[in-house]
């Protein structure tokens, strides 16, 4: 039973966890949770306030002896990324998750499980019950909309929090420090159409690409992952340059920040060519079963004769469209010279979709260096236009430059040594952390971030580890109790 996640310890930490799960919280409709949040602080009298976008800050005096002390404000988002396995009749916007103990882990059926960042959220809440826990000031900052926007962070207003050191605890590997983020932008492409009637006599299937790990488009892009868009685009230009096939619909991905896990698109093709077309389509399952090997040892490709669809594709758009699937740049796209490993520039391709007259594209192209995060962008938007679409560079956001004399990296870097007698890796993300918008908003912060090990986030495998989260919070109290002096 899912109940049973509340008797793990720390138990504080477990039963917030555990509540968290309970609301429904997608991107974009996590005003429930962070209502749940705000009355959380309320209730323990704490001094609570939640902003006109829904960020909620509580705050909580220093224990005795302690006030000498930097104020430190631990940072998490409420939201999270809605991923449910193909086939389930999960509503996000409805359902609490159905989390669950998998041996050392904590997982969910068929969805995201959300630890990312409700872990992060529920040890700030965990912190501010607390009554034998040793700390200066403490401000636990809960925003909104990381993941589809960092609509949150974007606009926390200034002066509205006190505190000198951000603690962001929003990442996912226990025996890492992070100390640096890599910015991001959108590119968004846009055709517009009028719908063309189908052939009579030709015949429909639909094609289904499956089975993919997906996971976060920054930290899983270096992993070799299959990407359904792709995939999706090599096939259909095969498949048209030489049978002849019409596109009618497309449906790839749906989460701008997430490897596409899974490709839908329904073809019309010539009786006379379904043979070969399904000869095809064998061909390439055992293509890609070579090229992915064991990054997609589930790969799925099938095809099924579906009902004839009223309408098409107009052919040129069509034409445009793969073309620029296939053309557009995704992946790595440059290495750090600076910190051996760790991926500087990405493109994911993440979404490809038609409807109601309207086909979009979206990618997201993050880098630790803003100028090669606007080539990137750049040069999507160049491939997108020469085939005819409108395109939308928006949502920007700058990276976080690391700082390795921070003082607040310092007294963790101690305090990891001397609980587990070796030392943490100290990392920069390739991935959207709130640090770098919070940082411009708020340039005296020291900041660093911190979290339990989580798996496969932004998927339906997403699992977080048990012992790790118990570790992680014996690290975060005594970071707290060893913050530095004012």
């Amino acid at each position: 039973m899912s109940e049973e996640i509340r008797n793990i310890e720390p138990k504080d930490l477990w039963e917030s966890f555990y509540a968290i799960t309970q609301i429904p919280r997608p991107s974009k409709k996590e005003l429930k949770a962070a209502q749940f949040v705000k009355e959380y602080g309320e209730k323990l009298g704490l001094s609570t306030f939640m902003d006109e976008v829904g960020n909620v800050v509580i705050s909580k005096p220093a224990t005795p002896g302690y006030e000498n002390r930097k104020t430190i404000v631990l940072q998490g988002h409420i939201d999270m990324v809605p991923q449910a396995n193909s086939g389930s009749n999960f509503n996000f916007d409805t359902d609490p998750i159905d989390a669950y103990i998998d041996g050392d882990w904590v997982t969910a059926r068929d969805t995201t499980l959300g630890a990312d960042n409700g872990i992060g959220v529920a040890a700030g809440m965990a912190i501010l019950k607390s009554t034998d826990i040793e700390h200066g000031p403490i401000e636990v900052l809960v925003t909104i909309d990381e993941e589809t926007g960092m609509t949150g962070a974007f606009k926390l207003q200034p002066n509205l929090l006190k505190g000198d050191i951000l603690i962001n605890l929003d990442t996912e590997d226990e025996n890492e420090i992070s100390i640096g983020c890599a910015g991001g932008i959108d590119v968004n492409a846009t055709w517009t159409y009028q719908d063309e009637t189908t052939i009579v006599g030709d015949k429909a299937y639909e094609i289904k690409i499956a089975g993919l790990k997906g996971g976060h488009s920054g930290l899983d892009i270096h992993l070799g992952r299959g990407n359904a868009s792709k995939l999706m685009g090599r096939l259909l230009k095969r498949t048209i340059k030489e049978y002849g096939v019409r596109l009618a619909s497309i449906n790839c991905g749906n989460m701008r920040n997430a490897i596409p896990r899974e490709g839908f698109s329904v073809v019309t093709i010539d009786s006379e060519n379904v043979d070969g077309f399904k000869q095809l389509v064998e061909e390439l399952k055992l293509v890609w079963t070579n090229e992915l090997g064991r990054a997609e040892p589930n790969l799925l490709l099938e095809i099924k004769e579906v009902e004839m669809p009223t309408t098409l594709i107009p052919e040129m758009v069509q034409d445009d469209l793969v073309n620029a699937v296939c053309a557009a740049r995704n992946g790595i796209m440059r290495m750090s010279d600076s910190m051996p490993g760790v991926v500087e520039t990405s493109s994911n391709l993440s979404i490809v979709k038609s409807a109601k007259g309207e086909i979009t594209i979206q990618c997201l192209t993050r880098s630790f260096v803003d100028t090669a995060r606007d080539g990137i962008a750049s040069s999507l938007e160049s491939c997108f236009q020469l085939a005819g679409a409108k395109v939308e560079l928006t949502g920007a956001y700058p990276g976080w430059k690391p700082n390795p004399d921070s003082e607040i990296l310092k007294v963790m870097r101690n305090t990891y040594q001397k609980i587990n007698a070796k030392a943490a890796g100290e990392v920069a993300m390739h991935a959207g952390l709130e640090c770098g918008i919070l940082g411009a908003t708020y340039p005296n912060w020291d900041m660093v971030s911190i979290g339990p090990t989580i798996r496969n986030p932004h998927s339906p495998d997403e699992k977080v580890h048990i012992a790790s989260v118990e570790r992680f919070w014996e690290f975060l109290k005594e970071s707290l109790k060893n913050a530095p002096l004012k």
